[in-house]
C-alpha cells in the first residue's frame, strides 16, 4: 500500500546533543562517508514516499536545517532536551491527522530504504499499534532491553539505566525505530511522565503503556544489528562509514568497476563510477563526482565534486577538486587541480603543474612545473615546464588567454592582463607584460655577457682573504 494512502508522516528525532562523541558539534552533523549522519536518515525515509516529514531540531538547530534542507517538510524545536517522548509530543500538532506515524532517531546512516519498507509491511500484516525494529547483539550494555513474556510477546522496554540485574542480561535492544498507529500511539504518549533514573519522558514508555491497554506490540528484530545501530561514539562513526563504503564498493563491483582493494578505497554514495574504470588503493572520491567508463585512477589521489570523461587516466598522488576532464585526457602525477578547472578532451597535464579556473583547449599539454590560474589556453597549446600565470595584482584576479597553437617556453610569466595569439611562439625566460600577435615571437632576454677568467679570479680573491685572516 502506498505511503500516502497511509497518510504517513515521518519523524526524524535529530535534536540531541550525544555528548559521547566529546565533540563541540552534535553527533548527527558528523560526516559519515562524507556527508552529516542525519543525511542518510532522511534520504532513507523519504523513499518511502511519506506525506511529510517533520524533523525535531534542538541544539545547532540551524546547521541541523542546513544539513537536511527543503529534504524535511518541517522543523520543530525541542527547546529542552527532555527524551524522546517530550521531542515526539513536541510535533503533536504536526502529526494532527496522519493515519501512521514513523518515527526514526537520526543517528542511524547505514539505515536502508529496504529496511523501512519490511517494517512498515510487518506493521500492516501484524494489525498492531505499534510495531519496533530489536536486533540482538553480544553486548548490550548502554542500550534499551526488549523484555518478552514466556509466549515471546513484547512486555517492554526498559532503558539501560533503569534495567535491573536480569535484565540486563538480555541481549535484544531497541533501536530507536518505531511505525505506530497516531491516533494510538499519540494519546498515550501526553500522559508520558518522567519517572526514571535520567528525569525524562521515555518514548519506550509509550510502548509499555499501550500493552497495558491491551493494544498490540511487536518487535521486527532485524538480523543485521550493525545497520540499525546508533551511532554514538567515534569508533561507532567510523564504523558506519566503513559500512557505507564496503556497500559503495560491492556495488561498483557488481556494476564491472575493478577496485583493486576495495578495503581501502574510499568512494562517496553518491559518486557515479563507469564499467571497466580501474581505481587503485587509497584513492577517495567524494560528493557527486563522476568517472567515466574505461578510467584509471592510481594511488593516493583524491577527487572532489570532480567529472571524468572517458578513458581518462589520473596519475598518483593528484588532487581534483571541482574540475571537468576531457576523454583521453591525463592528469599527473603529483597534480593540483583546483576548482573551475576544465581540461578538454586528450589534454596533458603533468607532475607538479597546479591549475585553477582555468580552461585548457583539446590537446594542450602542460607537463611540469607550471602554475595555470585564471586562464584560457586554445587546443594544441604547448605550455613549457615552469611556466607561471601571474594572475593576481595585489587587489584584483586577471585573465590570461592563449589562442590557438601557442607554444610557450620554459620558465616564462605571463603577467595577466594579457593574450597570447593564435600560433605565436614566447621564447625560454621571458616575462610577458604585453600582448604578442599571432604568428609571432616575443623575447625578454638581456643579451648574454660571457666574462672570462671570472672564477679563477674569484677563487684568488678568497685564497688572499683568508690568508690575512690567518
Amino acid at each position: 500500500m502506498a505511503a500516502d494512502r497511509l497518510r504517513l508522516t515521518v519523524l526524524v528525532l535529530a535534536a540531541g546533543q550525544g555528548k559521547r562523541m566529546a565533540s563541540k558539534r552534535i553527533k548527527l552533523l558528523h560526516p559519515v562517508a562524507g556527508r552529516p549522519m542525519v543525511s542518510y536518515v532522511v534520504d532513507a525515509v523519504r523513499a518511502l514516499r511519506p506525506t511529510r516529514v517533520i524533523t525535531v531540531i534542538g541544539h545547532q538547530g540551524d546547521e541541523v536545517r542546513d544539513a537536511i534542507g527543503a529534504r524535511s517538510d518541517r522543523y520543530v524545536v525541542q527547546s529542552q532536551r527532555r527524551g524522546t517522548g517530550h521531542a515526539v509530543l513536541c510535533a503533536a500538532r504536526e502529526l494532527a491527522g496522519s493515519r501512521s506515524v514513523l518515527i526514526v532517531n537520526g543517528d542511524l546512516p547505514t539505515l536502508r530504504p529496504v529496511t523501512l519498507r519490511r517494517l512498515a509491511a510487518r506493521h500492516r500484516r501484524s494489525g498492531s499499534a505499534l510495531t519496533l525494529v530489536t536486533c540482538v547483539i553480544p553486548d548490550a550494555s548502554g542500550y534499551g532491553r526488549v523484555e518478552r513474556n514466556a509466549r515471546g510477546q513484547v512486555l517492554r522496554i526498559v532503558e539501560h539505566r533503569d534495567a535491573n540485574r536480569e535484565q540486563r542480561k538480555i541481549g535484544e535492544i531497541n533501536c530507536g525505530i518505531y511505525f505506530a498507529d497516531a491516533s494510538k500511539l499519540m494519546p498515550i504518549v501526553k500522559r508520558l511522565r518522567p519517572n526514571n533514573a535520567q528525569g525524562e519522558y521515555y518514548l519506550t514508555d509509550a510502548v509499555h503503556a499501550l500493552i497495558e491497554n491491551g493494544e498490540k506490540v511487536v518487535a521486527h528484530v532485524h538480523e543485521d544489528a550493525e545497520e540499525v545501530l546508533g551511532v554514538n561514539s567515534r569508533a561507532e562513526l567510523a564504523r558506519a562509514g566503513a559500512m557505507l563504503y564496503a556497500r559503495k564498493a560491492a556495488t561498483l563491483q557488481d556494476a564491472g568497476v575493478t577496485l583493486l582493494d576495495a578495503a581501502r578505497t574510499w568512494i562517496d554514495p553518491r559518486a557515479k563510477v563507469g564499467r571497466d574504470s580501474v581505481i587503485y588503493p587509497d584513492v577517495i572520491v567524494e560528493g557527486r563526482s563522476v568517472i567515466g567508463e574505461d578510467c584509471v585512477i592510481r594511488p593516493g589521489s583524491r577527487l572532489v565534486d570532480t567529472v571524468l570523461g572517458r578513458g581518462v587516466e589520473i596519475k598518483d598522488h593528484c588532487v581534483l577538486t571541482d574540475s571537468r576532464v576531457g576523454d583521453g585526457a591525463a592528469v599527473g602525477p603529483f597534480a593540483h587541480l583546483r576548482p573551475g578547472s576544465v581540461l578538454a578532451a586528450g589534454v596533458k597535464v603533468g607532475n607538479f603543474v597546479e591549475t585553477k579556473k582555468t580552461r585548457l583547449g583539446e590537446g594542450v599539454k602542460a607537463s611540469h612545473l607550471s602554475y595555470l590560474g585564471d586562464a584560457e589556453v586554445g587546443p594544441g597549446s604547448n605550455i613549457g615546464a615552469g611556466t607561471i600565470t601571474c594572475n593576481y595584482d595585489g587587489e584584483l584576479k586577471h585573465v590570461t588567454k592563449l589562442g590557438r597553437g601557442v607554444f610557450i617556453g620554459s620558465d616564462v610569466q605571463l603577467v595577466a592582463p594579457v593574450r597570447v595569439g593564435a600560433g605565436a611562439y614566447v621564447g625560454a625566460g621571458t616575462t610577458v607584460t604585453q600582448d604578442v600577435p599571432a604568428g609571432a615571437l616575443a623575447l625578454s632576454r638581456t643579451p648574454q655577457a660571457n666574462i672570462e677568467g671570472w672564477v679563477e679570479r674569484r677563487k684568488a680573491r678568497k685564497r688572499r682573504k683568508s690568508a690575512r685572516k690567518r
